[in-house]
């Protein structure tokens, strides 16, 4: 007698949990996410601007792109290395990937360094990113944020990049 109300417990345990896992139209709730409003944040939209005026003839800009998508382990690691390399840049993005305007090569990743920068765990991500892009012979450019900026400076610095 005691084994059936132990199930008649747990069955109405899984009951709850079921009930409470539907969404008002029945359908089981999987995706717990809602959309965010805007892709960049206004100081990132801001130096938007700023980096299409100075690029925006022979580059196109791409933001917000996973280093992934830039950068892979190498070719001849081990499953566990390649895993290992892998799972370093899976979670971490570049701010903005300038693209040749023809054919969509690569040409230089942008950094807009906020305050946030300053934070000891980002100067560690900031200093893997940039040994990162000399590994893989890729232009990096910090570029610190500011209230505003100079077409001309930041067009400087990213030829300097690139030379």
């Amino acid at each position: 007698m005691d084994w059936l109300i132990i199930v008649v417990i747990v069955v109405l345990v899984f009951a709850v949990i079921a009930i409470k896992l539907k969404r008002p139209d029945g359908k089981a709730d999987d995706f717990l996410y809602a959309k965010k409003q805007v892709l960049f944040t206004p100081a990132e939209r801001s130096f938007l601007g700023v980096l299409d005026d100075a690029v925006g003839k022979e580059c196109r800009i791409f933001g917000k792109v996973r280093v992934a998508d830039i950068a892979e382990p190498q070719p001849g690691l081990g499953k566990s290395s390649r895993q290992n390399a892998f799972n370093r840049i899976s979670s971490k993005h570049f701010d903005f990937v300038l693209c040749d305007k023809n054919d969509v090569s690569i040409v230089c990743v942008v950094e807009l360094d906020d305050k946030s920068h300053q934070q000891r765990k980002r100067q560690e991500r900031d200093a893997f990113l940039t040994e990162l892009c000399q590994a893989i012979k890729l232009p990096f450019v910090q570029i610190p944020a500011q209230r505003s900026y100079s077409v001309a400076e930041i067009r400087e610095k990213i030829l300097a990049a690139l030379k």
